[in-house]
């Protein structure tokens, strides 16, 4: 029978507070947080192990739970709404390159020096819609186990597969496997839906402030670019990824 903790000051729920936010104590231990049922199955679907599952007292699903907790304790862990009670704490797990597994004419997202976990997680809802195989993140400043990007990712981390590596090393992998590598950026591009995408497929996006290094704009196949005919120059990394990936989605489809 589960244990009912009712007090924010338990260990138990102090230990889960400091592995929601902080970076280097999941790294530490190899620990991270999912908050929700969806985010949770999905979790659990892609093989990820649950360490101790937190559910707030009352939920059908407090039978399974590790530690049932008091609603004043919930409020404490859970940092969103509509989480159906939920909290657990899984074991990480890297994903290396050379563990993917690729399609015949693989379609993969590259993003470099991401740092908004917001945007990245947004980046793979895309990625897990368009079907994309992977997502490369290159050079990261943000922990593919952070919180706030496993929510805005709705658990597709879990479902994309996704590596952190450096840039150098996801060149050497796409170019190893004879996929061409297209940058999306401003200066020397043509338009996108004028580029062949049915091949095999790299995206390359930097950020939003800095734009692409010089490294991939060097070493890039084509630029390409999405036409702005407003007073603004760029969109949002989450949506140049989304509208050049369904391209690639189209272009594929319209070959078959």
């Amino acid at each position: 029978m589960a244990e009912i903790l009712t007090s924010p000051q338990n260990p138990k729920i102090k230990e889960l507070v400091l592995l929601e936010t902080k970076s280097r104590e999941r790294k530490a231990r190899g620990l991270f947080v999912v908050e929700g049922r969806r985010e949770y199955e999905r979790a659990c679907a892609a093989g990820y192990e649950t360490a101790t599952l937190f559910v707030r007292e009352g939920e059908p699903q407090a039978d399974r739970a590790d530690f049932v907790v008091s609603s004043r304790v919930y409020e404490k862990i859970a940092f969103r709404e509509g989480t159906e009670g939920m909290v657990a704490v899984m074991r990480s797990r890297e994903v290396h390159l050379d563990e993917l597994a690729l399609s015949a004419s693989p379609l993969i997202l590259v993003l470099e020096s991401v740092e908004k976990p917001g945007n990245l997680g947004a980046v793979l809802r895309s990625a897990d819609a368009a079907g994309v195989d992977a997502v490369l993140v290159c050079n990261p400043l943000t922990d593919l186990y952070n919180p706030n990007l496993i929510r805005a990712s709705l658990g597709a981390v879990f479902s994309v597969p996704t590596v952190a590596c450096t840039s150098e090393e996801a060149y050497a992998w796409l170019s190893s496997r004879g996929i061409a590598v297209l940058t999306a950026q401003l200066q020397d591009s043509e338009l996108y839906y004028e580029t062949d995408m049915v091949r095999p497929t790299a995206l390359v996006f930097g950020t939003e402030d800095k734009g692409l290094s010089n490294f991939w704009r060097e070493r890039a196949g084509a630029h390409i670019r999405i036409p702005m005919a407003g007073a603004m120059d760029s969109l949002n990394v989450s949506v140049s990824a989304a509208i050049l990936a369904f391209e690639a989605v189209r272009q594929r489809n319209l070959k078959h």
